[in-house]
C-alpha cells in the first residue's frame, strides 16, 4: 500500500513551485525599494529612521533612555541593549526588509521597517 498517488505528489509539487516562484518574486521586488525605521512608542511614532545613510548611528529614544538601537551602514537596524527581562527585542538581532519588525513589549516599543516616501495601500504592513 502506498501512502501517497501519483496524482498527490503532482498536487504538492504544483504547491510548493508556486509558493517558491511567489517567495522569489515577493523578494526581488522588496530589494529595489529604499527603506526606513519608523520607532513606535505605546503606539506613538516617535521618531523616523532612514537607513540608506552609510554611516553607522548608536542610539536612543528620548522616551525611554534604557534601550538602545544601533543602525549600521549595510542599512540594517537592531536593538541592542534594553532594560527588559526577557530581552526578546535584543534576541531578534538586524532587521532591513520592508514588513519586518521588532518589539520590546514591556517598554512599549515596536520598530519597524517601511518604504521610504508615500505609503501605498497596496504596500504590505506586515508578514506573518
Amino acid at each position: 500500500m502506498r501512502f501517497f498517488k501519483r496524482s498527490d505528489v503532482v498536487i504538492i509539487a504544483a504547491i510548493l513551485l508556486v509558493s517558491l516562484a511567489s517567495w522569489v518574486l515577493y523578494d526581488s521586488f522588496s530589494k529595489d525599494k529604499s527603506v526606513k525605521a519608523e520607532i513606535y512608542y505605546y503606539s506613538q511614532l516617535v521618531e523616523t529612521i532612514s537607513l540608506k545613510s552609510d554611516e553607522e548611528r548608536t542610539f536612543s529614544i528620548t522616551q525611554n533612555p534604557n534601550v538602545i538601537f544601533h543602525a549600521d551602514a549595510d542599512g540594517n537596524i537592531a536593538f541592542i541593549a534594553s532594560d527588559c527581562p526577557d530581552k526578546v527585542c535584543v534576541k531578534t538581532g538586524k532587521i532591513h526588509r520592508v514588513g519586518e519588525y521588532a518589539a520590546c513589549l514591556p517598554n512599549g516599543i515596536i520598530l519597524k521597517i517601511v518604504p521610504e516616501g508615500e505609503r501605498d495601500d497596496d504596500d504590505v504592513d506586515i508578514i506573518l
